[in-house]
């Protein structure tokens, strides 16, 4: 069957319509003349203008009321209710059903068919939010399975009494470590949660951020001096107006997994400065690098472009998860730019200082 266009349809009725009332109006009009006549009764024109309106009116209803029960008295115009569908979909995902989508069957009446766009991006969104809820449910388990495995089965070890000290010095170790990994995990989870939930305490201060970015490089002195690291750090004086303690950690971040992926006898390039309104800080290295598929996911969480440290106490895949959070929360953005077995470098720009900011010093 053709479908008729819906267009044409619209301009249809209202011709339509216009004749319909335009006849009632010349009825009311022929109807008050002859009871004026009839009745002798003068009034003022505005007054019978006003009564021919409201009687065409009047008149106008009383025939398309009476002609829409008929017809649908009769079967011709179907009861149907254009937002069932709609109910439908909303039920199912109140039930938990995220892959409904409603058919574009509606767009003739734009208000439901806007809604209807709507409850199918409302369920896009939510279907994308259980994929990465299940995914980071499967991942917590998967790094919170391997240490427990380990510590489980070393403290099994421990019960031999064949056992040399030296052994057993080394399995409880090995215990200890994993003990760390798990809390290390635990603390991540929880700093991350309270981020992404805007729980944690964001205090901006001016500061010398050159002084803390050389106290950090300093404090880890005994991890790149031990792998014979060559660390080159430029700093510009800069004062900057942000929350001191959360940036450390994004430094605190970058500077391990440099010195961390860098093999013995490599370098790190630290340099700080200024550019216009923006800080930037820029870390890079001579490490194994990151492939192209990875750089977009490296600030996923629990994910480890070096796929040799995934089952190792290196690291959970949530530091720099962190560092972007807070980076975001500063208003700033992070870029990284690599390439296997030649190095990384990741790019921090932050705001010298905002507005807001400023109101709260």
């Amino acid at each position: 069957m053709k479908r008729v266009n819906p267009r044409l349809l619209r301009i249809t009725w209202l011709i339509i319509l216009l004749v319909l009332v335009t006849g009632m109006f010349a009825v009311s009009f022929f109807l008050t003349a002859y009871l004026y006549r009839i009745t002798n009764l003068n009034l003022p024109a505005w007054l019978t203008q006003v009564m021919n309106s409201l009687l065409g009116l009047l008149f106008t209803a009383l025939i398309l009321g009476s002609a829409a029960l008929f017809a649908r008295a009769r079967g011709w115009i179907p009861v149907e209710n254009v937002f069932k569908p709609i109910i439908e979909a909303l039920e199912k995902i109140a039930a938990g059903d995220f892959s409904i989508r409603l058919d574009n069957q509606l767009r003739d009446n734009q208000i439901v068919g806007e809604l209807a766009n709507s409850v199918n991006k409302m369920a896009l969104e939510l279907d994308q939010m259980e994929n990465m809820r299940q995914e980071f449910i499967s991942n917590v388990s998967h790094e919170i399975q391997s240490p427990l495995t380990s510590i489980r089965g070393f403290a099994r070890a421990l019960e031999n009494d064949r056992l040399s000290t030296e052994e057993r010095h080394h399995y409880l170790s090995i215990i200890e470590n994993e003990s760390t990994r798990l809390s290390r995990i635990s603390e991540n989870l929880l700093r991350l949660a309270s981020l992404e939930s805007d729980q944690v305490r964001f205090e901006p201060k001016l500061y010398r951020l050159d002084r803390q970015i050389r106290n950090l490089i300093l404090a880890c002195e005994p991890q790149w001096m031990e792998k014979e690291i060559d660390m080159s750090v430029s700093l510009e004086e800069i004062e900057i107006t942000a929350d001191e303690d959360l940036l450390s950690q994004v430094w605190i971040n970058f500077i391990h997994n440099s010195v961390k992926f860098t093999p013995r006898g490599g370098t790190v390039s630290v340099d700080l400065h200024r550019h216009d309104s923006q800080i930037v800080f820029k870390i890079t290295d001579t490490g194994i690098g990151i492939s192209e598929e990875d750089q977009t996911r490296v600030f996923q969480r629990f994910f480890k472009a070096d796929k040799s440290r995934t089952r190792s106490n290196d690291g959970s895949g949530l530091g720099l998860s962190i560092a972007e959070k807070i980076v975001e929360m500063h208003r700033g953005t992070i870029e990284v730019t690599s390439k296997l077995g030649e190095g990384t470098t990741f790019t921090v720009s932050l705001p010298l200082v905002t507005q807001e900011w400023t109101a709260r010093l």
